[in-house]
């Protein structure tokens, strides 16, 4: 059974492990727990006690919102666990004018699929800054 929690006040570095399947070079998992922690909002899913998924958001707190990370580990992904997540940010998001993020295209269909909008837009990754 999935449950889901915003409290990442015990969370560890432990309970972080396995995410990022793919990067070229994931970012540690003491950045990931500082990035977890530093951000306006989490929700984390949990197997029993396992980390299986999370979602993070950015903001101003007033009128914007980012998000940046959505990550289910890979025998986890297929059950509805990521759209269990961004439903519940989306939930607590919904008095901002805008929510943005950024995705590769081949997710495209799956954050249009929960109700956002394609645009065209810019970015600058530095692979090289995590790790």
């Amino acid at each position: 059974m999935i449950s889901y929690s915003t409290d990442v006040s015990g969370l560890t570095e432990d309970d972080l492990a396995g995410f990022f399947v793919g990067w070229p070079k994931p970012p540690s998992a003491a950045q990931h727990l500082a990035v977890l922690r530093g951000s306006y909002r989490v929700v984390l899913a949990r197997a029993d006690d396992q980390v299986v998924g999370f979602v993070n958001m950015i903001s101003d707190g007033v009128l914007t919102a980012f998000i940046p990370w959505l990550e289910v580990l890979p025998p986890f992904q297929g059950q509805g666990i990521g759209t269990g997540l961004m439903g519940r940010i989306l939930a607590e998001a919904q008095h901002f004018y805008s929510v943005d993020l950024v995705c590769d295209e081949s997710l495209r269909s799956y954050y249009e699929r929960i109700g956002m909008t394609a645009l065209t837009g810019m970015i600058l990754r530095n692979r090289n800054a995590c790790g």
